[in-house]
């Protein structure tokens, strides 16, 4: 099964494509999609649709996992996400894709087995699993390729009252 995970934003947004076959993962593709700063709104959202749309076209994925937003601070800032995170929803459906939505602390549960787990062990555990020599740049990236191991696990252990 190939998996696209997404870790959504506005001026960068992580993605990964993994593929999974008895409990194995092998990344097939990972970076982000960087929009510039100072550049108008509608330009950026444009641009991460058509980018993934893209990655979703060259991959062919079962299914779209992706981030749920979680902001406590800055409004702007979230609603800004929230718009870019609408543009990935919107490819993925436009491309028939399944979309699924984990937050942070499944993500970090799944794949720590501790829901405050910190950054660098989730990093450490998505070079392990994806049998990766460096940690994938920017953090985003990583995050989006946990965030696809995260849906494999949960589409593996489904059937077992997971």
């Amino acid at each position: 099964m190939v998996i696209l995970g997404i870790d959504p934003g506005i001026a960068t947004v992580g993605y990964g494509v993994i593929a999974t076959e008895g409990g194995t993962f092998r990344a097939l593709e990972y970076g982000a999609v960087v929009t510039e700063a100072h550049t108008l709104l509608e330009k950026r959202i444009c641009k991460i649709y058509d980018d993934i749309i893209g990655i979703i076209k060259r991959h062919g994925p079962a299914a779209v996992a992706v981030e749920e937003l979680f902001f406590n601070k800055n409004a702007k800032t979230a609603i800004d996400v929230a718009q870019g995170r609408g543009a990935i929803l919107l490819a993925a459906e436009k491309c028939g894709v399944d979309i699924y939505e984990y937050t942070p602390l499944q993500i970090k549960q799944n794949l720590v087995g501790y829901g405050r787990a910190e950054k660098g062990q989730i990093m450490y555990m998505t070079k392990l699993l994806l049998g990766l020599k460096e940690v994938p740049k920017p953090d985003d990236t990583a995050d989006a390729l946990a965030i696809a191991i995260c849906h494999a696990n949960f589409v593996m252990h489904r059937g077992r009252g997971y």
